[in-house]
This record gives C-alpha cells, structure tokens and sequence, in this order.
C-alpha cells in the first residue's frame, strides 16, 4: 500500500500502481471524466500514469491552467502523428501548447494544405486518440 496526500492534507492508503483517474473515480464518479492530468509531487502527469510509492497528488481539471497546457501539448503530438500518417515526408518544426490552444509549424514541400483537408486530420486524430486508449 502507499499513502497518498491531498490537497487539503487527509490523507488515503492505495494499492501500488493506482492512477491519479481511479483516485478520481474513488473520490467521485462524476469526477473521473473531468481530471485531464494530475499533479503529483509537483510534477504533472498523464492522468493514467501508476503512482508506485507515497506521493502528494493534485488532480487537474480544465479549470487548471497546467491541464489546459497538457492537454493541448498531447493534441500537438497526435496531430503531428495524423499529419505524418497522411502527408508522409511532412517536416515538423516547433509545435507549441500556447495560451488558447496550440499550433504546429509543418513544411509539406509544394503541398498546400487546403481548408477542405482539416476534417480528414480531425478524424485521423480522432482514430488515433481512440487506438491509443485501448
């Protein structure tokens, strides 16, 4: 078992591999679909990953600046990755969590990416996200 701390100081006792969503999900059900990542010990972590010793533990909802940062530098990776699957030879530059959202500087070469394209890589991401959560 180890112990883990809550904000407000209590602390509960869990089995070694929890994750910081079935924290969430024993707290409150309705609380599981809203934590996007978690603070423990002060280091942000995907929401699944398993906490395997004593830690400290924050969970992050949209609501927290840190989520919003996680979430939109993920939504960078998997659109790099769509992007790669369906324009192969696509160079990446820098693709950045900003304030509002993210972005992802890309070279295709003489390929302009057409308004009429972005549904096609919304649903490549789409199918990605969903094999990754298998």
């Amino acid at each position: 078992m180890i112990n883990i701390t809550f904000p407000d100081g209590k602390m509960k006792a869990y089995e070694s591999g929890v994750s910081a969503l079935d924290i969430a999900k024993s707290i409150s059900n309705s609380l599981a679909p809203k934590v996007v990542a978690a603070k423990v010990n002060n280091v942000v972590w995907d929401a699944t990953r398993p906490i395997q010793e004593d830690s400290t533990i924050s969970l992050l909802t949209w609501d927290d600046k840190e989520a919003k940062a996680t979430f939109w530098h993920s939504s960078a990776h998997l659109m790099a990755e769509a992007i790669e699957a369906l324009y192969p030879g696509t160079k990446f530059g820098i693709g950045p969590a900003i304030d509002q959202g993210f972005y992802y500087d890309i070279d295709m070469g003489d390929k302009i990416l057409t308004a009429e394209e972005l549904g096609g890589i919304e649903k490549k991401m789409k199918d990605l996200a969903a094999q990754k959560s298998r």
